[in-house]
């Protein structure tokens, strides 16, 4: 295997900002996109808030004939991917078809579309698709409508790994470099702010019951009490290096090393992978805990699952040895959306110097995280350490570098 995989293009759709500059913006500005939900109306539901995209009117970027075939999530992360490309510098009717592929992430997506299939049963009495169909062949299509849309037959697929997906997608993509693919467009959106999403999701028991904005989502403080769901995420187009820079394109950051592993049966007695992952990644990377400048964290905003996740830290890079940051607070959990937006933000603090910051927490001293609260901490970013975990038990970590 050959070929360093190197960030050349973002596309973001967040709760905080539509568009990257909108949501970098937003992000230093400490500016929350979490509100009560206006898709439906929530008030009969115990958790009422979540992250939404605002301003988002597919109409105006996507051709009509698209518009009954897909439901937000795919318009979403086709307009996403379509900026992707334009900040990337990629004509994708210029390039050869098979020398461009596209690898995503889904995890709570298809819950629209499902339920507008039901909904169409129930009202019609048509024969459609079943539920369960529309669900699985749903997790294809946001990965098959951008490889249509732009032409692109190379590599194609989708990872299922609940919110570590996003990290797991972009190393599947760094690997279809190395093979020798010049160009993989990755990441992913997800969207699933609809009834029958919200009822699965509260069924996991992990949502925030608050009505206040500023309290729902207290990741690492001692009155975390679980977290806001939202929709977005970020689209990346990931390309060999050697070709990137053969055609002048800017380099946002190379993607240097990963690490995944799954968490042992609860009642084990066994460390939790976490830790392993990020060693994993360390490694892969060629890298020790000093040369990691920042950690994009997961956030999961339950005390255990807080606690694990800081002494994962810890354990690697020493009691508060590491500059931490979520800011995540200000767009809610975007499931496998989550991480691809992390790595975007952390690109950017990587080119700007600035660490992004986890807004409305009060860090639990015995957590011992450096924690950046409040305002954009300055720092020299060369090195970013991005993670992220499933329910279910996957963990994935991703290193990202600056490109020169």
């Amino acid at each position: 295997m050959t070929g360093q995989a190197v960030i050349t293009g973002l596309g973001v759709a967040s709760p905080n900002g539509l568009g990257t500059e909108q949501c970098w913006s937003a992000m230093l500005r400490g500016e929350s996109g979490i509100g009560r939900i206006s898709r439906f109306d929530p008030s009969g539901y115990p958790a009422r808030l979540a992250g939404q995209v605002p301003g988002f009117a597919a109409e105006e970027y996507l051709p009509s004939r698209l518009l009954p075939q897909t439901d937000r999530m795919t318009r979403l992360a086709l307009v996403a991917a379509d900026w992707a490309l334009a900040d990337a510098g990629v004509r994708p009717e210029d390039l050869p078809e098979y020398d461009m592929g596209v690898v995503t992430a889904s995890s709570s997506g298809g819950f629209e579309f499902g339920q507008n299939e039901l909904q169409k049963l129930w009202s019609k009495g048509s024969q459609h698709v079943s539920a369960y169909q529309s669900f699985a062949w749903f997790y294809a299509v946001n990965s098959g409508q951008i490889s249509i849309r732009n032409g692109m037959k190379g590599p194609s697929g989708v990872v299922v790994s609940d919110q570590a997906g996003g990290l797991d997608a972009v190393a599947q993509a760094r690997r279809q470099i190395r093979r020798g693919t010049p160009l993989i467009v990755s990441g992913s959106i997800d969207a699933s702010v609809c009834p029958w999403g919200w009822v699965a999701q509260l069924a996991g028991g992990r949502l925030s019951g608050s009505d206040d904005p500023g309290r729902a989502y207290l990741p690492f403080d001692a009155a975390a009490h679980g977290h806001v769901a939202g929709e977005g995420g970020a689209i990346l187009v990931v390309e060999d290096a050697v070709a990137a820079r053969r055609r002048g394109a800017r380099l946002y950051g190379a993607v240097s090393g990963y690490g995944a592993t799954f968490d042992p049966r609860p009642d084990s007695g066994r460390e939790r992978g976490l830790r392993r992952a990020v060693e994993l990644a360390l490694a892969d990377a060629g890298a020790v805990p000093r040369d990691i400048d920042v950690v994009f964290a997961d956030a999961a905003a339950l005390p255990e699952e807080d606690r694990a996740e800081a002494e994962a830290i810890t354990a690697v890079f020493g009691p508060r040895g590491v500059p931490v940051t979520a800011p995540k607070t200000m767009t809610g959990r975007l499931h496998s959306g989550a991480a691809p937006l992390d790595l975007a933000m952390a690109v950017l603090a990587i080119a700007e110097g600035r660490i992004p910051p986890t807004i409305n927490v009060e860090p639990a001293a015995d957590y011992q995280l450096d924690l950046v609260t409040g305002a954009p901490r300055p720092a020299e970013v060369r090195t970013a350490l991005v993670i992220a975990r499933g329910q279910g038990g996957f963990n994935s970590a991703l290193v990202v570098r600056a490109a020169d």
